[in-house]
């Protein structure tokens, strides 16, 4: 699994069901990777390389540590709770991610 995979797939692995009502912008910060951020409004979901300039929330993680949560290799809270994941905004919104993509 590789950022390039995960950022073209993650639209493909949406769960609309899981969104209603929500719309919220999650930016990704990959110390050493590229940055991309998720746009979640009207059931949908779209990914794009960059940094938006206003995330709800914003994720900062090393490479490995983005490839082992999305495979389900590690847990998410896991991962903040060894410090290998931070969070800045709204971090109720982080709680939801697991529900709103499918492995």
């Amino acid at each position: 699994m590789t950022l390039d995979k995960i950022v073209d797939k993650l639209p493909a692995k949406f769960n609309p069901e899981q969104a209603e009502g929500l719309k919220a912008i999650y930016q990704f910060r990959i110390a050493d990777a590229a940055c991309f951020y998720l746009t979640i409004a009207n059931s949908l979901c779209n990914s794009c390389y960059g940094d938006h300039p206003d995330p709800d929330i914003t994720l900062l993680m090393d490479e490995a540590t983005l490839i082992r949560v999305i495979s389900g290799e590690q847990d998410g809270m896991s991962a903040f709770m060894k410090g290998q994941l931070r969070a800045e905004g709204n971090v109720m919104l982080a709680t939801r991610l697991g529900k709103l993509f499918s492995r």
